[in-house]
């Protein structure tokens, strides 16, 4: 008998927990679902504030700047109201995971939370001065023969091979950009790191952005990742050097093994394609031009957009909505100043996806083109799910995703597909070139990919501060990418503002992220569809079943854990994982690997550069060693004069 009333009671007493859990279940689900809910409220105000930024990110003027940042204090007030409803929710009640997983991203309001609005605006203010430095510099090489970076600086380093004038450009988007934020960026630093500490959340700004990963061990993860990559590079870094030398003379390199910023092709030396003709394995065996093609075949940016939307739909995924042909900007605009920096638009109402970008006809731009289709394609996917759960399944999920296609697209077999090529590469010969191509723009990128953010977090931490902003930045630079800077630089400059997610404040590990998961999916993919070998001749496109497991996966958004959103893509398949891994990259490149070894041993070249230092005068140095800026040397000028007059 007491055993029975035991039972009973304990049988009402799980009733009644059911009861309240299902109770608070409700509550919640009122509070994000019902008419006028937090779904139906967020979208509307972001919807809002994405029309103000596409307007100013078009059109750069001051009353565009303040009605973005006006819009911008209202959804940080939005966000700040809203987390004080959702802390009323108790999650240990909610049973439901995707309510509860909703309800804890809204309570993360990040620096929204911070409660003085003028600490907000000017934070708003500072991003949008530094992008306004950064979009409108103009750098003259003379009286009247003045560039923007897009397009006139990015061809003169694209197009030209003559040291002293990649030399002038380089130091010149410098001289115009990053060293005139520095005391923006300095004081954007201070008030970031303010507002996010005072939620006692999160340590720093840096600790915030890397909460979006939700893995504690992220950062020791992205690092192991980058040691493991770190070889393929080193191979490549010292092929790429030998040929440089070659073309200007070792005389313009230093002994450390370093190799000077400016001479890759492109402003930052993230990407190296635009120099294969200085760098081509066999420069007589076939080989990809394709802005030559592309011209040949008078390709114009429509073309461009249009090729790309095809490639997407060949695997059923969606065409871009009408809106996107009329409300897209395409190409620079001749009468105003614009944000000419590539990037892809949801307007937050369900119809209207956009690209803005300042595209010319280049086989880079083609490649971007993709990129920027590609995030699209996440948006159309994942529409369906909730607010909250409408972006990718971590950071480097979009960039991944927006870069899948260009593993398809940049194959000889698509190229050829779609009337770019006429041959296949015939031989070895052929494939080590299309391999080398491809390693110019994935593997070179990685130690840039990587380094940003880990400039960018050990400023939010205070171990690099503003007296060695600039020193610090090029120390990374020097020891994981092996590149010096070409002149002498100094705390007077700010070469990490000539990079524009610096001066928009765009965290960037989520590229490097990226760099790998996009591996990861396209072995999968290629798997699949029984393509997998070779890895890097796999073209998924025109093949419904990679196209599918692709959709499967957008979908989600976030509403899983990204390990879970990486498991729905790579299940059954050898690369079955929920964990970042760089094999399929190292697998991908293994022939080029092997190719590169053996080439540099038979040079008798195979000294990696210097990784503890930068080479000897990379900086502008007082006796002492410290890099001098304005206020130190004007300290020592004033203890040399104390010491005259006391000596006297």
């Amino acid at each position: 008998m007491i055993l029975t009333e035991a039972f009973q009671l304990l049988s009402f007493t799980t009733f009644v927990v059911a009861v309240l859990s299902q109770t608070v279940d409700e509550q919640v689900r009122a509070y994000l679902e019902d008419s006028g809910g937090y779904n139906e409220r967020a979208t509307t105000l972001s919807k809002t504030y994405t029309v103000a930024s596409w307007i100013y990110h078009t059109n750069i003027t001051s009353h565009n700047q303040q009605k973005m940042t006006e819009l911008s204090l209202q959804w940080s007030e939005f966000a700040k109201n809203e987390s004080v409803k959702a802390s009323e929710f108790d999650l240990n009640a909610i049973t439901d995971a995707s309510l509860k997983r909703q309800i804890e991203k809204i309570l993360d309001v990040g620096i929204s939370g911070y409660e003085d609005t003028s600490v907000l605006n000017k934070i708003a203010d500072l991003e949008a001065e530094m992008t306004d430095i950064y979009s409108a510099a103009e750098w003259c090489k003379s009286q009247g023969e003045c560039y923007k970076l897009e397009p006139g600086l990015t061809e003169i380093i694209t197009n030209s091979r003559n040291y002293d004038e990649l030399l002038a450009a380089w130091k010149g988007w410098r001289d115009v950009s990053g060293k005139h934020m520095r005391a923006k960026y300095q004081e954007f630093v201070e008030l970031m790191n303010m507002a996010i500490k005072a939620g006692e959340r999160y340590s720093d700004m840096g600790d915030y952005y890397r909460s979006w990963y939700e893995d504690p061990q992220f950062e020791t993860d992205v690092r192991n990742l980058f040691d493991e990559l770190a070889p393929l590079y080193d191979q490549l870094h010292i092929y790429v050097r030998r040929k440089l030398k070659e073309h200007y003379g070792a005389n313009k390199f230093p002994t450390s093994g370093h190799i000077p910023a400016h001479l890759f092709g492109n402003m930052w030396a993230q990407g190296w394609s635009n120099i294969f003709d200085l760098l081509a394995p066999y420069p007589e065996a076939d080989q990809t031009n394709l802005t030559k093609a592309m011209i040949d075949q008078n390709y114009n940016v429509t073309h461009m957009y249009e090729m790309a939307e095809e490639f997407f739909t060949s695997i059923r995924l969606k065409k871009m909505p009408d809106t996107f042909w009329t409300h897209s900007m395409l190409e620079r605009p001749p009468d105003r100043d614009v944000v000419c920096h590539a990037s892809a638009w949801d307007m937050n109402n369900g119809t209207d996806f956009r690209i803005k970008q300042c595209t010319i006809v280049t086989g880079d731009q083609f490649n971007t083109v993709h990129h920027e289709m590609g995030h699209v394609q996440y948006y159309l996917e994942y529409i369906n799910q909730p607010y909250l759960y409408r972006s990718g399944a971590n950071p480097g999920f979009h960039e991944g995703v927006a870069d899948i296609a260009s593993l398809s697209f940049q194959t000889p077999e698509h190229l050829k597909e779609i009337g770019l090529i006429q041959e296949l590469p015939s031989g070895n010969e052929g494939d080590i070139n299309f391999l080398f191509q491809m390693a110019l723009r994935k593997v070179a990128f990685l130690p840039f990919g990587y380094l940003i953010d880990q400039w960018r977090w050990s400023v939010y931490r205070g171990q690099t501060t503003p007296a060695n902003y600039n020193t610090e930045w090029w120390k990374l630079r020097c020891q994981y990418q092996g590149i010096s800077p070409p002149v002498e630089r100094s705390e007077d400059d700010f070469d990490p503002g000539a990079k524009y997610h610096i001066a928009s404040n765009t965290p960037y590990i989520r590229y490097f992220v990226s760099y790998v998961l996009q591996f990861q999916w396209h072995q999968a993919l290629c798997e699949l569809i029984g393509k997998a070998e070779p890895l890097h001749r796999c073209d998924i496109y025109r093949n419904i079943t990679a196209g599918n497991r692709l959709k499967e996966m957008l979908q989600m958004g976030s509403s899983k854990q990204w390990g879970e959103a990486l498991f729905t893509l790579t299940r059954g398949t050898s690369g079955e994982t929920r964990k970042l891994s760089a094999a399929p990259l190292l697998s991908y490149f293994k022939p080029l690997q092997e190719w590169l070894t053996q080439r540099n041993a038979e040079a008798s070249d195979t000294e990696i550069w210097d990784k503890t230092s930068c080479p000897p005068g990379s900086f502008r140095t007082t006796s002492g060693g410290n890099v001098v800026t304005p206020g130190n040397l004007l300290l020592v000028l004033l203890i040399t004069v104390i010491f005259a007059i006391n000596k006297v």
